[in-house]
C-alpha cells in the first residue's frame, strides 16, 4: 500500500487535503459532551472571622470544619489555606473526576451544616460561602482610572456594584474575586481609657450600632370606608437610621458617641491593609474563576 502512494504523490496529496478539510468541518459540530473529564471538580469554602490571625482561624474555624467534611463520599483529597491579611478561611475539597459538580457542592455544604454548631458566633453572622469554581482564576482583569480622579476604594466599590454580578452570570463563570481595596464599611476609633472609666466595652458599640441597623415596619394604615364600601389602606415604614447620606450620618454618630468613649468615627475601607495599584496609579483587580467541568464555557 505504501508504494501505492509513494509512486503517485497526487493521490496521496488529494486523500491528505479531503482528510483535513472532514476533520474542518467535523470539529464544529461535535458535541462538547463527548470530551471527557479530565479535571477533578473542586469545592470552595470561605470563612471570614474578623480580626483573627491564621493561627486563631485554624484552631477556631478549619478544624472544625474539616472534621466535618472529612470522608465525604467520592472525595481525593483536601486542604485549606488561613489568611491573616484578611482574616479568611480558604477550604479546597477535590473530589473525583467522575462524580458531578452539583452533588459534590449539596455534600460539602450538608457536611459545612453539622460544623455551624461548632464555629464561633462571628463567623456564622458575617456567612460561609460554599461554591463550585477552579481554584486558579481563568482571567484576571484590572480597573483603573485614566485620569487619576478615582481612588481605589471607589473602583473597588463600583467593581462590587456594577461588575461582580453581571460576570457571575456568564455561562462557564464560577464566581469573580475582587482585588486590592475591600468595600465600603463604617469606620470607629475608640478611646479604651475613655471606655475603661465608663464600664463599656467594644462588644457593646457594636450591639448598639447594630440595634439601630434595622428596617422598622409600622404596619398597615386604614382609612375608613369610601362611599363604594371599600377600606383604603397602605403599609407605612418607619424611617431608619442608617440610610442618610455617608458623610452626614457619620457626624451624626460621632456627635452622639462622643461622649461613649469614641474618639472619631468615618466610611472607608473594610480592610485597612487592602489596597491596589498599576503603575503607581490606583487600581481594582478581579480574578474571573470558571466552574469545574469540561462543558462549560465563558464568553
Amino acid at each position: 500500500m505504501s508504494n501505492f502512494f509513494i509512486k503517485r504523490p497526487i493521490v496521496a496529496m488529494v486523500i491528505a487535503i479531503l482528510t483535513v478539510i472532514v476533520g474542518a468541518v467535523s470539529i464544529a459540530r461535535l458535541p462538547v459532551s463527548q470530551f471527557p473529564n479530565i479535571v477533578p471538580p473542586e469545592i470552595q469554602l470561605l470563612a471570614t472571622y474578623v480580626g483573627a490571625d491564621a493561627q486563631t482561624l485554624e484552631q477556631s474555624v478549619a478544624t472544625p470544619i474539616e472534621q466535618q467534611i472529612n470522608g465525604v463520599d467520592r472525595m481525593n483529597y483536601m486542604y485549606s489555606l488561613n489568611a491573616t491579611g484578611n482574616s479568611q478561611t480558604t477550604l479546597i475539597v477535590n473530589f473525583d473526576v467522575s462524580t458531578d459538580p452539583n452533588n459534590d457542592l449539596i455534600l460539602t455544604q450538608s457536611r459545612q451544616t453539622q460544623a455551624a454548631s461548632q464555629l464561633p458566633v462571628d463567623v456564622n453572622n458575617y456567612g460561609v460561602t460554599v461554591q463550585k469554581s477552579a481554584t486558579a482564576p481563568l482571567m484576571l482583569v484590572g480597573l483603573y482610572s485614566p485620569k487619576g480622579s478615582r481612588n481605589a476604594e471607589f473602583l473597588a466599590n463600583y467593581a462590587y456594584i456594577n461588575l461582580n454580578d453581571p460576570i457571575g452570570r456568564l455561562p462557564g463563570v464560577g464566581h469573580a474575586q475582587v482585588f486590592g481595596a475591600a468595600q465600603y464599611a463604617m469606620r470607629l476609633w475608640v478611646k479604651p481609657d475613655h471606655l475603661a472609666e465608663l464600664g463599656i466595652t467594644v462588644a457593646d458599640i457594636v450591639n448598639a450600632i447594630q440595634s439601630q441597623n434595622t428596617v422598622n415596619p409600622a404596619g398597615p394604615q386604614w382609612r375608613s370606608r369610601s362611599r363604594e364600601g371599600r377600606r383604603q389602606g397602605r403599609t407605612r415604614r418607619a424611617g431608619l437610621q442608617h440610610d442618610q447620606p455617608p458623610e452626614r450620618q457619620a457626624l451624626r454618630r460621632c456627635r452622639r458617641l462622643s461622649t461613649a468613649g469614641l474618639q472619631c468615627c468615618g466610611n472607608g475601607r473594610r480592610r485597612p491593609n487592602a489596597d491596589g495599584a498599576d503603575e503607581a496609579a490606583p487600581s481594582s483587580g478581579r480574578g474571573i474563576h470558571n466552574s469545574p467541568g469540561p462543558n462549560e464555557r465563558c464568553y
